[in-house]
């Protein structure tokens, strides 16, 4: 009997923004098509009415074109907004992806990060 297909995300960790306090806040989880349109609303909500924004993204496990969309998206509001939004911790994967695309300028990494 055969086993049935087990999606290509199972096992996945969807993906979270949690407040780390005093304008920080951090991404974890996937970062892809799955979770990015509920994170930018969640991040839009969060970044409200704040003058500078941090977020970490050492705890991101997958992303994908979704989830750099939506930092670039998040990056793009913020500076309509008249906000800094700065991120630490890139993964190598993210940085990669802004390079071939040429955005690698709007995911900025805040100092030490």
């Amino acid at each position: 009997m055969a086993r049935p297909a087990r999606p290509a995300d199972a096992g996945a960790e969807r993906g979270r923004l949690a407040s780390a306090g005093a304008g920080r806040f951090e991404l974890s989880g996937d970062g892809g098509f799955a979770d990015a349109a509920r994170l930018l609303a969640e991040g839009d909500a969060a970044f409200a009415g704040q003058g500078r924004v941090e977020v970490d993204l050492a705890r991101v496990a997958r992303v994908d074109s979704a989830g750099l969309a939506l930092l670039l998206e998040w990056s793009l509001a913020a500076r309509d907004a008249g906000r800094v939004l700065a991120y630490r911790n890139v993964p190598p994967a993210i940085a990669s992806l802004a390079g071939i695309s040429d955005v690698a300028e709007l995911l900025s990494p805040a100092p030490g990060g």
